[in-house]
């Protein structure tokens, strides 16, 4: 080997060495965040054209994927409390879960009294998560909190099923892609008031922060419960709702104060907003805590509306 060449060689392990050991001293690790490109706008080309702030300082992304239909849960969470009513929605929410793109994992859980209660496990067997699908309990109060249920849920996220356990190349978060839709009235019973201005609710504070740290993005569909109606109750409900939505990245699709007419230009929506979600990744610093510490991040794009979570958990990468 030539003096020329083992020089640059020694140079090249030199300068690959003094960069790692600049991200350690500096405590950077790789991270990924789900990103939605909104429908109004056009994706961009590329990491180039994204810009990331982790804290307020700004970082490169060194990738940005799209989410493979493979590498993608759904959890479609219903509440047990909502009104009857919700009968004439079933098979458009059959429709829904039927149409997933192929390879998308899907799970339908009812919230009952502080938890999900599955129907079953993860599967791509979509006309079998469809098969589950059945009315409500329809009883005031029963999911006790939407919030108590989901952050409960997103720590606990269930395996996936028998049938769902090939895995797709390229960029993956720490487990898979993962949304939440829930259909409920968004009210926190346990906040104490349904008032427009009594909205701070400790349930609602920790289900954004376990989402976030679960990489959960969420998404709601206002519906009626039983036993609970006015005014009020659709604006803390939708307040919250809202929330917990801009926190992680999602979207709270409403119309109104009250029920939709149907549900499915929403859930129609909510597929299209899979389909134009992404994975970024870039650096971002550990905290003390590296299991619960999160980092503030906000992407941006020229000409062009992101919905991201409001925070991540550093270093969620496999």
């Amino acid at each position: 080997m030539t003096r020329p060449l083992t020089s640059a060689l020694l140079l090249a392990f030199a300068l690959t060495f003094a960069l790692a050991a600049h991200a350690q001293q500096e405590g950077l690790v790789p991270t990924q965040a789900l990103v939605n490109v909104d429908a109004k706008s056009t994706p961009p080309a590329g990491p180039s054209v994204l810009t990331v702030a982790v804290n307020d300082h700004k970082q490169p992304l060194t990738a940005w994927e799209p989410v493979a239909p493979a590498n993608a849960q759904v959890a479609l969470l219903i509440d047990d409390g909502l009104s009857e009513s919700v009968a004439r929605e079933l098979d458009n929410l059959r429709s829904f879960v039927r149409t997933l793109a192929p390879g998308v994992e899907v799970l339908v859980g009812y919230m009952q009294y502080g938890y999900v209660v599955a129907a079953q496990p993860f599967t791509t067997n979509h006309e079998l998560a469809a098969s589950t699908l059945h009315l409500p309990a329809g009883l005031p109060g029963v999911s006790a909190s939407p919030y108590i249920c989901l952050s409960d849920f997103v720590k606990n996220w269930p395996g996936s099923g028998p049938s769902s356990s090939s895995s797709s190349p390229g960029p993956s978060l720490r487990h898979k892609a993962r949304f939440i839709l829930m259909l409920t009235n968004g009210v926190d019973p346990y906040n104490g008031s349904t008032s427009i201005m009594n909205q701070g609710s400790p349930y609602v504070d920790n289900a954004i922060a376990d989402a976030e740290r679960a990489g959960v993005t969420v998404y709601s569909i206002y519906l009626g419960n039983a036993g609970m109606a006015g005014r009020s109750v659709n604006n803390s409900g939708q307040d919250y709702l809202n929330q917990i939505a801009q926190a992680t990245g999602g979207v709270n699709l409403w119309q109104g104060l009250g029920n939709p007419v149907s549900t499915t230009p929403f859930l129609q929506q909510f597929q299209h907003s899979i389909a134009e979600t992404y994975i970024a990744t870039f650096n971002a610093p550990l905290g003390n805590n590296p299991a619960r510490d999160l980092v503030r991040v906000k992407f941006t794009a020229a000409k062009t509306k992101l919905h991201a979570s409001e925070a991540v958990l550093p270093g969620n990468v496999e």
